[in-house]
């Protein structure tokens, strides 16, 4: 009878305790459900604000590119040293791609290779870093050159030296975006520095894509 009785006693409690154990497994899959839901929200939240503050950042480098009144002479000067860059960064990534010489005719492809093909994007960053360069650089430095690319004209060291001694000055002095400041610095130090190898007429050529005609 005892036993009996404490059996019927525990019953209860033995339900009770499976309905709790049941509830509680409930609301711990409930909240997953919300932590998973949260992360998603917050991953989201965080790529939307990454892209809103890099198109906000692309727009302000585009109005700095335009913003500054730069003479025809000036503008032609900035535009030569930032196609000798271009130029040279194209050059030096194809001589260490030397089997993909074809298939990397420009510098818009090799930018474009370099995030899929693992190889091209190695090479890339070994040439930035060997001339002093970073991604924030070549951004500035290919935006200002398409902005300006259909009206500047290309100017050769000498012709250069004849008009503007002091292309530094003239940078920091009407350039006040950081980003293209230090690009086109950057681009008149390795130019100037000798780091940059003077390209023949053919190697111009490579750069028709991210620009409808470079003149001599």
């Amino acid at each position: 009878k005892t036993l009996v009785l404490s059996l019927v006693l525990k019953s209860p409690l033995i339900l009770l305790s499976y309905r709790v154990d049941h509830k509680l497994q409930g609301l711990e899959a409930q909240f997953k459900e919300m932590d998973f839901t949260k992360d998603s929200l917050t991953w989201r939240f965080e790529q939307h604000s990454k892209a809103l503050a890099s198109q906000a950042a692309q727009d302000e480098l585009w109005r700095a590119v335009l913003a500054p009144k730069f003479t025809s002479m000036e503008l032609n000067i900035l535009y030569s040293y930032v196609t000798e860059v271009l130029i040279c960064l194209h050059t030096r990534v194809l001589d260490k791609l030397p089997d993909l010489v074809r298939g990397l005719p420009t510098l818009a492809s090799i930018l474009r290779r370099k995030v899929k093909n693992q190889r091209v994007g190695i090479v890339w960053e070994s040439v930035l870093e060997e001339c002093g360069l970073q991604e924030g650089d070549i951004t500035a430095l290919c935006t200002f050159f398409i902005a300006h690319g259909h009206r500047a004209e290309y100017y050769g060291a000498k012709v250069r030296q004849m008009y503007i001694r002091d292309v530094t000055f003239l940078i920091t002095n009407m350039v006040k975006n950081q980003a293209l400041q230090d690009g086109l610095l950057k681009a008149v130090h390795i130019i100037e520095k000798g780091k940059a190898v003077r390209a023949p007429e053919e190697q111009k050529s490579s750069l028709k894509e991210l620009l409808p005609s470079v003149r001599n």
